[in-house]
């Protein structure tokens, strides 16, 4: 769970996820989702925000049903596919989920 002032402390995070989901063409469940997620497992360094923002992206589109390619939303984040592929399965776990094992 997070704060409220969370989401005022980090509109730039949320704007960029915004403006992601809107370039992979997710729909707004998928977008909220996602912000729940990062929003719920913020990074204290800012270094790491961007790592944990396309991991909560990517994340939400597979929990929404949505899935894409681990590189298109690195792309659309402006992370290396790496970043996502490290962080997502930790914030779906996090949240509560298990993590698909294909």
């Amino acid at each position: 769970m997070y704060r409220a002032s969370d989401r005022v402390d980090n509109e730039e995070w949320i704007g960029r996820l915004e403006a992601a989901c809107t370039e992979l063409d997710l729909d707004d469940e998928a977008c909220a989702t996602a912000t729940d997620l990062f929003l719920s497992g913020i990074p204290d360094e800012e270094r790491s925000k961007p790592a944990t923002a396309a991991a909560s992206l990517y994340a939400a589109a597979l929990i929404r049903g949505q899935e894409r390619p681990q590189s298109a939303v690195a792309d659309a984040m402006g992370v290396s596919r790496l970043s996502v592929q490290s962080n997502w399965k930790s914030l779906l776990e996090t949240a509560g989920f298990s993590p698909p094992t294909w």
